[in-house]
């Protein structure tokens, strides 16, 4: 387990009387990546700015290796933030803005060359020091916003949705690099974002915050594929919600209303007869012939759409109640999903365990 850094102890903030961070505790650790995730307005971005210091706290605790640093200024704090529009200083140069903090400092000219030339090593800009940032597409600025912070080797980096200004293809290529940076200079990076994709393949660990509060804090993996509830397995990555009601449980199975199958004793970890189950599109599997199928948890539906995707085929499925499933596979040359036809009776399924039980 790596040493704690940073602890947020039972922090609460308002706005004009309303309530936006509810008792908020987090230990953030040494050397991670970890990600501040959730909609527009939960809250995560008040909580990077009260850790920044650019707002004070109503109630609780911010300690810092043990001290506490909920009155202390921003500039005397050991970090450093990135923001979302990158704040570059438009009549200085690349090398200026990187040197700047530096310069404040009151380092030597030499120390303060030798950094920022590293600096601009590590984010691949050695050719561009003296560029102005109007000159630098989307991509070198957020670079060079980054430099600018890390050159100043803060104990913890706060990044604000830092990468939501670039298109996909070059955000998708700075989530590689920011990650490998982190790795690099293991420094403690701390991210917001509303992104679940960016969350899922940047982040040690992920925070998911809803209306103040944090709902579920752990590994990628683990929000994943173990949500702790249904707004956590809503908003990571897409999601199939049956909502069931259980007519009968016997001999280790039970029935559902209105589905003609039995279905294995999975269900039995409910103790309630109404229960949604969430399972994933890449989880189910389809069959033409129910026959082919081994266990007895299937559902009968038609197919309303074929959504070729390149790698992975999403078939849109309709049950017999008129709710909505999506089944997603790889596309291979053995594939017969292309070869089914619109409106075709299909079952599909999921083996034990795949799933996730919510009661109602």
């Amino acid at each position: 387990m790596k040493d704690i850094l940073l602890k947020l102890k039972h922090i609460s903030k308002s706005f004009e009387n309303i309530e936006v961070l509810k008792d908020i505790d987090l230990d953030v650790y040494d050397g991670e990546f970890l990600t501040l995730l959730g909609p527009s307005g939960c809250g995560k971005t008040t909580i990077l700015r009260l850790i920044g210091g650019f707002d004070s706290i109503d109630n609780g605790e911010i300690l810092f290796l043990g001290e506490n640093i909920s009155t202390i200024s921003p500039n005397k704090r050991e970090f450093n933030t990135v923001f979302q529009s990158y704040a570059l200083f438009p009549h200085l140069s690349v090398y200026e803005n990187i040197a700047f903090g530096l310069k404040m400092k009151k380092l030597d000219k030499q120390t303060i060359d030798f950094e920022v030339k590293e600096a601009l090593k590590l984010i691949k800009l050695e050719e561009y020091g003296s560029k102005m940032p109007n000159e630098l597409s989307g991509g070198q600025q957020q670079r060079v916003a980054i430099a600018r912070a890390i050159v100043n080797k803060p104990k913890i980096l706060l990044l604000d949705e830092s990468l939501s200004a670039l298109d996909f293809q070059l955000r998708k290529a700075m989530q590689l690099e920011l990650k490998q940076m982190q790795q690099k200079l293991a420094i403690t990076f701390l991210f917001v974002t509303h992104d679940q994709e960016e969350a899922l393949s940047m982040s040690d660990r992920i925070v998911v915050i809803n209306h103040g509060i944090i709902e579920q804090i752990g590994t990628p993996k683990e929000i994943y594929e173990n949500p702790k509830n249904l707004f956590v397995a809503n908003f990571i990555g897409q999601t199939n919600l049956l909502n069931c009601k259980i007519t009968n449980r016997a001999e280790g199975k039970m029935q559902i209303e209105g589905i003609e199958s039995t279905f294995d004793s999975f269900t039995q970890k409910s103790k309630t007869d109404e229960l949604t189950i969430l399972i994933r599109p890449e989880d189910l599997r389809v069959e033409r012939d129910k026959n082919d199928i081994s266990v007895s948890n299937y559902f009968e539906s038609k197919l309303n759409q074929i959504i070729y995707k390149g790698i992975t085929i999403d078939l849109v499925l309709e049950l017999t109640n008129g709710k909505i499933i999506l089944a997603s596979e790889f596309y291979n040359e053995d594939s017969d999903a292309l070869d089914y036809k619109i409106g075709e009776t299909l079952y599909f399924y999921w083996n034990e365990g795949w799933e996730s039980i919510f009661e109602n």
